[in-house]
């Protein structure tokens, strides 16, 4: 981690660096999702808006490691990510889930609720 400067307090970073790293999840499955509909690159809109998409996730993702550990920034990042494609792939793509699927999905859910509110790591 980062040191911080002496004039931040960690309470008033953290909510901050949530926040950052929420819009980050959410700018990376804009753009896995736009992935999805741009046919391999051949829609033009779709495709820019990978490339928008993931450019955003990773420029905000880099901002959250000022505070927290990368580990830490990546299991959430990924975590949230792969659950929130999945739910969109049922629901947009009508994609289907099985109940292995969604086993897996909760674990890693009960993963980043664990690493959030119990782990001194993340930063709280």
């Amino acid at each position: 981690m980062v040191n911080l400067p002496r004039h931040f307090g960690k309470a008033s970073i953290l909510p901050k660096t949530y926040f950052i790293l929420l819009l980050a999840v959410i700018a990376e499955t804009i753009g896995t999702t736009a992935l999805q509909a741009s046919h391999q690159f051949t829609r033009f809109w779709p495709s820019a808006l990978v490339v928008v998409g993931y450019g955003s996730a990773f420029y905000l993702m880099a901002l959250t490691l000022k505070v927290m550990p990368v580990g830490i920034v990546y299991a959430i990042w990924s975590g949230l990510g792969i659950f929130l494609i999945a739910l969109i792939g049922f629901l947009v793509f009508g994609q289907k889930l099985d109940w292995p699927a969604i086993l897996g999905l909760v674990l890693i859910l009960s993963g980043i609720l664990i690493i959030h509110l119990f782990s001194s790591t993340a930063g709280h």
